[in-house]
């Protein structure tokens, strides 16, 4: 005979276990969601508290919350998101603004910059007096990607200062100051003597400049900012983001493109146009390069912003030059956007067949052309995904225009 009572007890357990899986669930459902929301958003006066992407969050209805959808001064407000406004989930920060407007570009621009110091991308073994190879660099410790800013009493700002440092200390050791991980340290270096070369060496390639092509992304004329790439300027052979010491854009012009493949990304082939600067870099940062510049140099047309709430999945258009320094919109499709990250944060998808037929998608030098979606700058592209071209990473044109802020005069 079955046992009632063991039967009654295997159904709670099951029950037990279910709620359990539930309670989980919702626990793992509510972490997704509070990570996912954004911590702040952007508002006109009397703009609404609405997040598309999320339409069944808004703000808490209950008695003492104050609902900055209502209010029409400016200024920054807390606001609690709630599902269906009722369940609270995540509190945030509400700044009511006028909404910006920028001169979009979409033009190619040509960058010049040197580095803080001198990056090193590489190192060669000498033949030592005993004819044993060295390499004194290895030998004190440095590694690719260090930046070396001082070698003895020579600060290395540029190549021919680390040449001036080795043939000072002639032999000796001498004392080098370098840059790894953002932490300043020091080692000590015994230059050797090449033979071959007639001259003192360290057993290290380093390189103090870069230049390249990118795309001009707005400019803010009411401060004379510009912005491009979305991204920083790194060192090919490192990857390490270069330190800015100076640098300058110049007009370009696209004379050829190498179209992208699965695995190989392609990329615009341009020429500068000119000697004359036409602005100078002030940040190279992770979201972009930024500086000042003479608004009459780059044609551009003036557009709102998009808040970064504002941008949805759905189509869109990138405005890019893959031609001379004439850009055009091409058609490309959202596909994910996010707040949880802190530059990808879209995923876009080219869907014009023209653009394919010109670039494959996405390539090297269109970092920073604008995305524009319901008429206003939503962001900006930033790299292109290796495994699939017709794809690439955006950025919020609303986080690219608070870094540009940051460089107007008096700030």
């Amino acid at each position: 005979m079955r046992d009632p009572g063991r039967k009654k007890h295997g159904a709670a357990r099951c029950l037990g276990l279910c709620a359990s899986y539930l309670l989980a669930a919702a626990a793992a459902g509510l972490g997704w969601l509070y990570s996912s929301l954004p911590d702040h958003v952007s508002l006109e006066p009397g703009q609404p508290l609405e997040l598309p992407r999320f339409a069944w969050v808004e703000p808490l209805s209950a008695s003492g919350s104050r609902n900055v959808a209502s209010t029409r001064t400016a200024g920054s407000y807390q606001a609690t998101l709630a599902i269906g406004g009722v369940f609270p989930v995540k509190r945030v920060q509400a700044v009511v603004t006028p909404r910006p407007s920028v001169t979009v570009s979409g033009a190619p621009f040509g960058v010049k910059m040197f580095s803080e110091g001198a990056l090193i991308v590489g190192f060669t073994d000498s033949a030592g007096p005993d004819g044993a190879p060295r390499n004194p660099a290895k030998e004190a410790g440095l590694r690719l990607g260090d930046r070396v800013v001082r070698i003895g009493e020579t600060a290395t700002e540029n190549n021919d200062a680390v040449r001036a440092a080795l043939d000072a200390a002639a032999g000796r050791p001498v004392q080098v100051v370098y840059i790894r991980d953002d932490c300043q340290q020091q080692t000590t270096l015994t230059p050797c003597w090449d033979a071959a070369a007639g001259s003192w060496r360290a057993g290290m390639w380093v390189r103090d400049s870069s230049a390249g092509v990118g795309t001009l992304t707005f400019i803010d004329e009411g401060i004379g900012v510009f912005a491009g790439l979305g991204h920083s300027i790194s060192d090919g052979d490192t990857g390490q983001s270069i330190a800015l010491r100076s640098g300058e854009i110049v007009p370009c012009e696209i004379v050829g493109c190498t179209v992208g493949a699965v695995g190989a990304p392609g990329e615009l082939k341009g020429r500068f146009i000119g000697s004359q600067a036409a602005g100078a870099i002030e940040l190279n940062g992770e979201n972009g390069v930024y500086g000042s510049t003479r608004t009459d140099l780059f044609a551009g047309q003036a557009m709102e912003v998009a808040f970064a709430q504002e941008v949805v999945e759905g189509p869109a258009q990138i405005l890019t030059t893959t031609a001379g320094q004439q850009p055009r919109l091409y058609d490309v499709e959202i596909e994910k956007v996010t707040d949880a990250e802190a530059v990808r944060n879209m995923v876009v998808h080219v869907t014009d067949p023209d653009l394919l037929a010109e670039t494959g998608g996405i390539v090297q030098g269109m970092s920073g052309s604008p995305i524009l979606q319901n008429g206003r700058l939503a962001g900006a592209v930033t790299h292109v995904l290796v495994n699939d071209p017709t794809r690439g990473y955006a950025i919020f044109a609303e986080t690219m225009l608070a870094q540009a802020e940051t460089l107007a005069p008096g700030k």
